[in-house]
């Protein structure tokens, strides 16, 4: 089989401040016609920058030698031009994250046929008959409404597939996908990856795809190539590397599934908070007055309770009401529907009335980076409520700050650094440093694993485990990862358009679901565990 892209001993260095760092030390892999190779391996590792080589994307303060040869053709001495006319059309990209790679002022219209105009030279009619072509191939129902809609009209999983008709509107034949799937809803993800296995054997395409999650490389990929400081460790056949894992590093990787069950709720477990038929419905004001011209129904008749040492998983696909529900438990937008807290009803008080029952429940956000205010210390951002709240008596906020990091596994001696300086894992563990620091009975944890590898999702996991038994704390877990919720909880809420559509404890929903939607779920999420079964 004939090679589309072949890369030897690539070395990628970036200077800055006149030092090197070596993101990528002489990696070796190829790419055959048809073929999908999947680069897997931690955030850090060198993936997307061994991938943004092929084409030379990386920047003027990257130095790059060695040998990227596409279909006979020599990239890193390729002139301008020569570069222009691979990319976008011989090769193709998909990033993971679409609101950053779309552009918001413009149409999906104007930007689709912005890479059509260039490469191909159609003009009028003929661009427009082939964005409704390619909306189509991938999936976009009724195409010629959605022309003059933006990035922020469409859902994640549309976004996606925008942006996928975009990498393909040239017909390329290699197509780089990195992390495409990361931010998806798990029936998302599926249809998105079958969507790609479809075109690329329908078109005949290469795929290099990139991926920290070693399930969707067992689904996609042909070949795989782990990556681990910059250096390729194992690469061979998926079947191959699955059975029989050669490497210590993709052992670990491969081991690394948050698995087990939470420790059981105590008898007895206070009551720590409940909802019932809890509503939140936004109005629609259209006019120029302003009336209410109908809702949009965020949440309809939602009942919860969750005791000391219990987790509620709640999950659904984005835009179901998870996050809208956790966020009227805490009192942080409106609602209609009885909330108690130690059985005292805290949905009828006023804002200075929560100020003395704030410290009882915290959140724990998604994106550690996007939370942590990079302008303070990680000894300002975690002792922040105690200044709102106050410090117990006999106690300074710094020796406080000290106890809780050691409590969530971090040095306390970094305290005095800046968010930018840690990692993602313990970005987050600084997260949760700043939850507990008030000694909470509710936390709510809003996908805190989702943007963090899986070994260091384990690890958060197992933290999460065992300061819940440690200090009877109750969660309520927002997931698309139902592997993560299956590990952490105790019940399981299912949510779909703001509906409750199943709810029980979670071995009931997990292992004999009893509405469509649920078993849908399960079946996108546990697909590798019944095919290997």
């Amino acid at each position: 089989m004939s090679r589309i892209l072949d890369v030897k001993d690539l070395v990628v260095r970036f200077r800055q401040d006149g030092a090197y760092t070596d993101a990528v030390r002489g990696v070796t892999f190829h790419v055959d016609k048809g073929e999908t190779v999947a680069l897997v391996g931690e955030s850090g590792s060198g993936k997307s920058v061994t991938a943004l080589s092929a084409v030379r994307l990386l920047g003027d303060s990257a130095e790059v030698s060695g040998q990227v040869n596409y279909d006979g053709q020599e990239m890193t001495t390729a002139s301008e031009a020569d570069l222009r006319r691979v990319r976008g059309n011989d090769i193709s990209f998909i990033f993971q994250e679409p609101m950053t790679s779309l552009n918001p002022l413009h149409t999906l219209e104007k930007q689709l046929a912005e890479s059509i105009e260039l490469h191909q030279g159609l003009r009028g009619p003929a661009v427009r008959a082939k964005i409704i072509e390619l909306l189509t191939q991938v999936g976009i129902r009724d195409p010629e409404t959605r022309l003059g809609a933006y990035p922020h009209q469409l859902s994640g999983g549309q976004r996606q597939r925008v942006m996928i008709a975009m990498a393909l509107a040239n017909g390329p034949e290699l197509l780089i996908a990195d992390e495409p799937t990361t931010a998806l809803d798990v029936t998302i993800q599926a249809q998105i990856l079958e969507l790609l296995a479809d075109l690329k054997g329908r078109m005949g395409m290469s795929m290099l795809f990139i991926t920290h999650d070693l399930t969707i490389v067992r689904r996609i990929a042909d070949r795989v190539c782990v990556m681990k400081d910059g250096e390729i460790v194992e690469q061979g056949p998926t079947a191959e590397i699955f059975a029989n894992p050669q490497h210590p590093y993709t052992q670990m990787l491969l081991a690394a599934e948050s698995t087990g069950l939470p420790a059981p709720v105590p008898e007895g477990a206070e009551v720590v908070a409940t909802t019932e038929d809890l509503r939140i419905w936004f109005p629609i004001y259209r006019g120029l007055l302003k009336r209410t011209s109908g809702y949009v129904k965020a949440v309809n008749a939602a009942t919860l309770s969750v005791r000391a040492g219990e987790t509620v998983g709640i999950v659904g696909e984005s835009g179901s009401g998870k996050t809208t529900l956790a966020l009227a438990i805490m009192r942080l937008i409106r609602s209609e529907g009885p909330i108690t807290l130690h059985g005292k009803r805290i949905d009828d008080l006023n804002q200075r009335q929560l100020r003395s029952v704030r410290s009882a429940m915290q959140i724990v956000f998604q994106d550690p980076f996007g939370s942590l205010s990079p302008r303070m210390t990680v000894e300002q951002i975690i002792a922040e409520g105690l200044g709102v709240h106050g410090v117990a008596r006999g106690r300074n906020a710094r020796e406080m700050v000290a106890e809780i990091m050691t409590e969530v596994g971090l040095d306390p001696t970094l305290m005095d650094r800046y968010p930018h300086e840690f990692s993602g894992g313990q970005r987050q563990r600084i997260a949760i440093a700043r939850a507990l620091i008030l000694r909470p009975q509710l936390i709510v944890l809003d996908e805190p694993t989702s943007a963090l590898d899986m070994t260091v999702q384990v690890q958060i996991v197992d933290l999460l485990r065992r300061l819940q038994v440690k200090y009877g704390l109750a969660y309520l877990f927002i997931s698309h990862d139902l592997k993560v919720v299956r590990a952490l909880s105790h019940k399981v809420m299912v949510m779909r358009n703001g509906d409750v559509v199943e709810a029980g404890d979670a071995a009931s929903v997990f292992d004999a679901p009893e509405s469509d939607y649920t078993k849908a779920l399960m079946a996108a999420a546990f697909v590798d565990q019944s095919a290997s079964a």
